[in-house]
């Protein structure tokens, strides 16, 4: 391949990168109105020069997803992505789990979920079946990642995931975000669908209207 080529093949990765790949990325499952609501972190960063949202549409009640939500973490619930990453690089010490643990339904403004290796995500805001925010800043960063709870029906909820991000002005720290979006996408969208099959069987054995039927 020519000099050309090689330098015409590489604008046209960049260009496919930059605008239908990261909005892909970006936008993975949100509508309009996903991307335009007001969700309650929103104000916790500035002006941030990162956001993703994602969301999906679960056929069960936000009391059929909000059990996974809050035991999320290490030798908690785990992220309900994909467990075999999440333990190769030491977040997690074993595959996420399939049931509701009663002793991690407990959580509240100022805990913090443990994330294994590193600092752990601190609860910023908390409201019970409508919204979980974490958020933190630290060496320049500031950060906020809020899951939404939006009751469609009786029977099905929109749940949107919300990251945004403030970082340095630096050509580090830009290097840095276009580095780790793949990845944070590739982990969210399979931590939401994790979420989804997990509240679908939660609502089927213990939310259905025929659950007690004989």
């Amino acid at each position: 391949m020519t000099p050309f080529l090689l330098t015409l093949t590489a604008l046209v990765a960049v260009l496919l990168y930059s605008v239908p790949i990261r909005r892909w990325f970006g936008r993975w499952g949100a509508t309009s109105i996903d991307v335009a609501r007001v969700m309650p972190g929103d104000a916790s960063v500035v002006a941030p020069n990162y956001t993703a949202t994602l969301a999906l549409t679960v056929a069960a009640r936000p009391e059929a997803v909000w059990p996974w939500l809050v035991q999320l973490g290490y030798q908690r619930g785990g992220l309900y992505s994909y467990d075999w990453l999440d333990r190769l690089f030491g977040y997690l010490d074993r595959p996420s789990a399939t049931r509701i643990v009663p002793e991690y339904q407990h959580l509240a403004v100022g805990d913090e979920i443990p994330i294994g290796r590193g600092g752990g995500f601190p609860v910023i805001a908390i409201d019970p079946y409508r919204a979980l925010v974490l958020g933190g800043k630290g060496d320049g960063f500031q950060w906020v990642w809020q899951f939404g709870l939006y009751r469609i029906d009786e029977e099905h909820t929109r749940l949107v995931s919300r990251n945004a991000v403030r970082v340095p002005t630096t050509a580090r720290s830009w290097l840095f975000m276009r580095a780790i979006e793949p990845a944070a996408f590739l982990m969210t969208r399979r931590m939401l669908l994790g979420l989804k099959w997990r509240a679908e069987a939660l609502q089927s054995t213990y939310f259905s209207p025929c659950s007690s039927c004989t």
